[in-house]
C-alpha cells in the first residue's frame, strides 16, 4: 500500500499561526478527504481561548483560496430566534412573506464549507438540527465545521459528535497548549516592532518558558498577561503591572462577566479577592450576600465556566488565575479596599498562610500603610527560607511606605539578606553600602554588625573577595578580644562571613584562628542553630587544609552529622556549607558523603549571573565523579565549571577546570584524545597566574598527571618544577602533596634519573605516613613499586602494586584500581606466574569495561601483548628477573646454592627462594631439568653430573 502523503499547508497560514502546524495538517486533510467525497464533519473542541476560532478561521480560509463558497456564522448568547446560527450563515434565506425556511434542506449547500463558532450557545432548534446533521449517514455534499466548549454544548450534540469520532466521519482537530518554543517565537514576533508593546524580556527563553507555564500554553491567557505586562516574580499574586492594558485586553471576558447577573458578579468580584481556591463561606462574608444568595451566585458562575472545582474538600477557583484578575480589577475601587481589609482580618487566626495576607496586605499600601508594611514584614520574615524572592519583593514594598527608624533598618537588613539569597548580590551590595555610608549614625551596635556582615556576603557573592575580605577586617575591629561569651548571634554571622570569604578565597590560614575562638565560644539564646553548624564546617575546612588530618577527621563527621540533621532550607541557606563540608570530605577521601553534600549544595545554589559557591559546587563534583569512576559526569561538570569561572574572570579555576577535564577525557578516550588533551594541558598551563595560589597549584599537579598519563613524563617534571620560574613543586596544601610528589617521582624514573626518584618517593611516603589517608599512601606505595619493577625486584613490586590496589578500590576508586593492576602487571607475572598476571588483568579489564575508561583497557591490551611475547617457547629466560636469571644459568652450569650466594653475594636462603620461583615460573622441578630446559633452548648449558 502507497504511502499517503502529507496534506499541504498554506504557508500563509502557518506564518500566522505560529505552534499550530500539527492542526492546520489535520485541517487540511479533512478538506482533502471531503474533496475526495469522505469525511464530512469536523469538530474544533477546547477551552476558551485555546484557539479554536482562530483554527475555524484558517479552515475557512484554506477553503476559500481552493474555490469552495465558505459561510460563517457565531452562536449568539442567549439567542431566542430558532436557527440563529443557520440564519447568519445564510442571511438570504429569510423569509419574505412566504414559509419559514427549512434548513434541514441541505440539497443546494453542495459544495460549501459551512463554518459554525461557539456552538454551545446554540438554541435548541440549531442544536437539535447540527445533532442530525453530524449522524447523517453516507457523504454530505457540504463540509460542518463546528468549534465549540464540550462542557457547555448541548448533551445531543455532543453525543453525536463522539459517536461521529468513533465511527471515522467526524475529524476531531483539538487544538493543543501552546508550548515553550511557540511562546518564544510569539514574543520574537511581538518585539519585532520598531516600538513593542509591553516591556518585557522577551528575549529571554526563561521568560518565555515561566510564562507559558502561567498561561498553561493558553493563547487567549498568553495575550492577557502580556496586555498586562506579566512578571515572574509577581504571578500568581497579580496578573502585571498594567491593570489599564488588561482590562483593555480582557473585552471578551468581561463580556462573560456582564453577561450575568449584578449578584453574581459581586459575588465573583469577592471570590478574586479571596483567591485561588476559594470557600463559599469566604465568599458570603466578603460580599455580604449571605450563603443561600453566594451558593446561588457560585452556581452561576460554574455553570458560565467561569468557576470550577479545584480540590475534593470543597474548594473552588476561576478558570485560569488571570480570569481572577480580571474579575477583582473590574470591582470598585471602595470595594476592593474593604474586600481586601476584610480579608485580611479573616486571615489573622490563620497561621501560615504568609502569601495570603501579602496578597492582601499590598491592596492597601495605598489606604493603610503601616499595617500593610507590618503585614509584608512578618510574612516576609515567614517565607525567607524557601522563598527568599518573593520576600525581597515584599519587603521593598515596606520599606517604601515606612519612614525613617530602627524598624526600618531592620527591614532594610532582612531585604538584603533576601535579595543574597536569591542571587541578586548587586541590589543587596548597593543597599547595604548606603546602610553604611548614609546612615551608619542611626544604626545600633547590633545593626552596624549585622550591616557589615551583609556587605561582606554581597561582595563575596559578586566574587569581590579583596573588598569583602578588608570590609570583614574593619568590622572585626568592632568586636572585643577575646570574643564576648556568649556569642551575640551578630557576632557570629559577622565570623562566619570572615570565614567565608578567606575559605574561598585560599587563605584559610587567616580565618582559621578566630574561627576556632568561636567555636569554642557558646552562642547566646539568639543564636541560630545553624549558624553554629556554619562555624563548625568553616571551622572544620580550615583543619584539614593545615593538615592536622587527626582532628579534622573527627570533626568533619561531627559536622556532616549535623548538616544532615538540618532540613534543606535550614541547610540551604547558606549553599557554601554545604559545598565547604563536602570539599572537606572530598579531601578527607569521604568521596560518597563529598559527592552528596556537594550535589545537595548544587541544588540549593541560587543560579544567578555571579555564583562563585557554584564554581566550588561543579569543581568539587568534578573531581569527585573522575576520582569515583564516572568519567562522563566528570566532563560535565568540568565544562560546567570552566564556562562559570570565565564568566566570573577567575583563571586559576578555569585552569583548573580545563585541568579536571583534561585528565577526565584521557581516562575515557585513551590515546586517540592525547592530541586534544595535550592542547588543553598547554592552554591551561599558559593561564596559571604565577602566584602559587591554592587555586592555581591544584591546577598545576592536575596538568602534570594528565601529561605523565598522556606519556610525556618530561613534560610533567618540567611543568612541576619549573612553575613560577622556579625550581620547587606547587605549594598544594597537604592532603594532596603525597600524590603530587608520586606523580614527580614517576615521572623522575621514567626520565631515568632513579636516585632522585627514590628520593621523592621516600618524601612521599613520609607525609602520607603522617596523614594517615589511604589513598595518598596508596599513591606512595603505587610509586615505590614502580620503583621496584624497575630494578627487577619483582616480589617487592608485586606486594606493593597489590596493596595499592586495594587500597584504590576500598575507597572508590575503580579507574585507579584497574589501572594500577594494569601497571603492576610485569611484576605480578614475574613474581608468581602468568596465572596470576591473566587474573589480575581480567580484573582490571572489567572495571575498564564497565567505567568505559578506554585509556586502562589499551594499557591492559599492552600488557597482555607484553607478558604473551615473553612466554614464547623460544625465551623461557623473558619469565625471569634479572636476578633470577643470574641463579638459572649458574645453577643449571652445576653450581651448588653456597657457591651461587657467595658469587652473587647473597645468603643461600635467598638462592634457594630464587630457585623456588625459578621452577615455579618454567614448571621444572628439579636444577637438571632445569639445565635441560635451558639447553633445549639453543643455550650451552653443561650437564650435570647423574646423581
Amino acid at each position: 500500500m502507497a504511502a499517503v502523503p502529507a496534506p499541504a499547508v498554506d504557508e500563509r497560514l502557518t506564518g500566522r499561526l505560529v505552534g499550530r502546524e500539527r492542526e492546520l495538517s489535520s485541517l487540511a486533510g479533512a478538506l482533502d478527504a471531503w474533496e475526495r467525497g469522505r469525511g464530512a464533519v469536523v469538530e474544533i473542541p477546547g477551552d476558551p481561548g485555546i484557539g479554536k476560532t482562530r483554527l475555524a478561521e484558517a479552515l475557512g480560509a484554506l477553503a476559500a483560496r481552493r474555490g469552495h463558497p465558505v459561510a460563517r456564522a457565531h452562536a449568539l448568547r442567549d439567542g431566542g430566534v430558532p436557527f440563529q446560527v443557520f440564519r447568519d450563515a445564510w442571511p438570504a434565506r429569510k423569509p419574505a412573506g412566504g414559509p419559514p425556511p427549512r434548513f434541514d434542506e441541505t440539497a443546494d449547500w453542495a459544495g460549501t464549507v459551512l463554518v459554525l463558532d461557539d456552538v454551545q450557545l446554540c438554541d435548541p432548534a440549531s442544536a437539535a438540527l447540527l445533532a442530525r446533521l453530524v449522524r447523517a449517514a453516507g457523504p454530505a455534499p457540504f463540509l460542518l465545521a463546528l468549534a465549540h466548549r464540550p462542557a457547555r454544548t448541548a448533551p445531543e450534540l455532543r453525543r453525536a459528535l463522539a459517536d461521529g469520532a468513533r465511527s471515522g466521519r467526524v475529524t476531531r482537530v483539538e487544538p493543543r497548549p501552546l508550548g515553550p518554543e511557540a511562546v518564544a517565537a510569539l514574543l520574537a514576533r511581538r518585539a519585532a516592532p520598531a516600538v513593542p508593546a509591553p516591556r518585557t524580556p522577551v528575549a529571554s527563553d526563561t521568560y518565555a518558558a515561566r510564562l507559558c507555564a502561567a498561561a498553561e500554553g493558553n493563547p487567549r491567557y498568553l495575550h492577557l498577561l502580556l496586555a498586562a505586562r506579566w512578571q515572574p516574580e509577581h504571578w500568581p499574586d497579580r496578573a502585571g503591572t498594567d491593570t489599564a492594558g488588561l482590562l483593555r485586553a480582557a473585552k471578551p471576558l468581561a463580556a462573560e462577566f456582564d453577561a450575568l447577573s449584578p449578584q453574581t458578579v459581586s459575588a465573583a468580584s469577592a471570590a478574586a479577592v479571596v483567591g485561588s481556591p476559594f470557600r463559599p463561606e469566604d465568599v458570603a462574608r466578603l460580599s455580604g450576600l449571605g450563603l443561600d444568595a453566594t451558593l446561588d451566585a457560585l452556581a452561576e458562575l460554574e455553570e458560565a465556566d467561569l468557576v470550577r472545582q479545584a480540590d475534593w474538600k470543597g474548594g473552588l477557583a476561576f478558570r485560569h488565575p488571570v480570569v481572577g484578575h480580571v474579575a477583582q480589577e473590574r470591582a470598585g475601587l471602595s470595594f476592593r479596599l474593604r474586600a481586601h481589609r476584610r480579608a485580611l482580618e479573616l486571615l489573622a487566626g490563620h497561621p501560615g498562610r504568609a502569601r495570603d495576607r501579602a496578597r492582601h496586605a499590598e491592596h492597601l499600601l495605598g489606604s493603610d500603610a503601616a499595617l500593610a508594611a507590618r503585614t509584608l514584614a512578618d510574612s516576609a520574615a515567614e517565607l525567607a527560607l524557601h522563598e527568599p524572592e518573593t520576600a525581597a519583593r515584599w519587603l521593598r514594598l515596606a520599606l517604601e511606605a515606612l519612614p525613617d527608624g530602627t524598624a526600618r533598618n531592620e527591614l532594610e537588613l532582612a531585604c538584603c539578606r533576601a535579595l543574597i539569597a536569591s542571587g541578586r548580590p548587586d541590589e543587596a551590595r548597593t543597599r547595604a553600602h548606603d546602610l553604611l555610608g548614609h546612615r551608619a549614625a542611626a544604626l545600633t551596635s547590633r545593626q552596624l554588625l549585622q550591616a557589615h556582615a551583609v556587605c561582606v556576603g554581597a561582595e563575596r557573592r559578586l566574587g569581590r573577595y579583596a573588598e569583602a575580605a578588608a570590609i570583614a577586617d574593619a568590622a572585626l575591629g568592632l568586636l572585643p578580644r577575646p570574643l564576648p561569651s556568649p556569642l551575640p548571634a551578630e557576632a557570629t554571622e559577622l565570623v562566619i562571613e570572615h570565614g567565608l570569604v578567606h575559605v574561598l578565597r585560599g587563605t584559610h590560614d587567616q580565618a582559621r584562628d578566630l574561627l576556632g575562638q568561636a567555636v569554642r565560644t557558646p552562642g547566646d539564646t539568639d543564636a541560630n542553630e545553624a549558624d553554629r553548624t556554619v562555624l563548625r564546617v568553616l571551622d572544620a575546612l580550615c583543619v584539614t587544609h593545615s593538615g592536622d588530618l587527626a582532628e579534622a577527621i573527627g570533626e568533619v563527621a561531627r559536622c556532616a552529622r549535623l548538616v544532615d540533621a538540618l532540613p534543606d532550607p535550614l541547610a540551604g541557606r547558606t549553599p557554601e556549607t554545604l559545598a565547604l563540608l563536602g570539599s572537606a570530605e572530598l579531601y578527607l577521601e569521604r568521596f560518597t558523603d563529598a559527592t552528596r553534600h556537594l550535589s545537595r549544595s548544587l541544588s540549593a545554589c541560587p543560579r544567578g549571573p555571579q555564583q562563585p559557591i557554584l564554581l566550588h559546587c561543579l569543581l568539587g563534583l568534578a573531581t569527585a565523579d573522575q576520582w569515583t569512576g564516572r568519567l562522563g559526569a566528570s566532563e560535565r561538570h568540568a565544562r560546567d565549571a570552566e564556562r562559570l569561572a570565565r564568566s566570573l574572570g577567575a583563571p586559576p579555576a578555569v585552569a583548573l577546570a580545563q585541568a579536571i577535564r583534561a585528565t577526565t577525557l584521557l581516562w575515557a578516550r585513551g590515546q586517540a584524545s592525547v592530541e586534544e588533551v595535550l592542547a588543553l594541558v598547554d592552554e591551561a598551563a599558559g593561564a596559571v597566574p604565577p602566584d602559587h595560589d591554592w587555586w592555581s597549584a591544584s591546577a598545576t599537579g592536575l596538568l602534570a598527571h594528565a601529561r605523565l598519563l598522556a606519556g610525556d613524563a618530561a613534560g610533567c617534571r618540567r611543568l612541576l618544577l619549573d612553575t613560577a620560574r622556579g625550581r620547587r613543586l606547587p605549594r598544594v596544601r597537604p592532603f594532596s602533596r603525597p600524590f603530587l610528589l608520586s606523580v614527580l617521582a614517576t615521572a623522575t624514573l621514567e626520565c631515568g634519573d632513579h636516585a632522585e626518584a627514590r628520593r621523592l618517593v621516600g618524601a612521599a611516603e613520609a607525609e602520607a605516613e603522617r596523614l594517615g589517608l589511604p589513598v595518598q599512601l596508596a599513591y606512595a606505595r603505587s610509586a615505590r613499586a614502580g620503583l621496584h619493577q624497575a630494578a627487577d625486584e619483582h616480589d617487592a613490586a608485586a606486594g606493593l602494586f597489590a596493596a595499592a590496589a586495594g587500597a584504590f578500590q576500598a575507597a572508590g576508586m575503580p579507574v585507579q584500581y584497574a589501572w594500577t593492576l594494569a601497571l603492576g602487571a610485569p611484576s605480578f607475572h614475574a613474581a608468581h606466574g602468568p596465572a596470576e598476571a591473566r587474573d589480575r588483568l581480567d580484573a582490571a579489564e572489567a572495571v575498564a569495561r564497565t567505567r568505559a575508561a578506554l585509556l586502562v583497557g589499551e594499557r591492559i591490551a599492552r600488557a597482555r601483548a607484553e607478558l604473551a611475547d615473553g612466554s614464547r617457547p623460544g625465551h623461557p629466560l623473558a619469565l625471569l628477573s634479572g636476578r633470577e636469571r643470574e641463579v638459572a644459568e649458574q645453577a643449571a652450569a652445576g653450581m651448588r646454592s653456597r657457591e651461587i650466594a657467595d658469587r652473587l653475594f647473597l645468603s643461600p636462603r635467598t638462592v634457594e627462594t630464587h630457585l623456588s620461583r625459578i621452577y615455579r615460573k618454567l614448571g621444572v622441578s628439579s636444577r637438571r631439568a632445569l639445565a635441560d630446559l635451558l639447553r633445549s633452548h639453543g643455550l650451552r648449558i653443561q650437564r650435570l653430573p647423574a646423581p
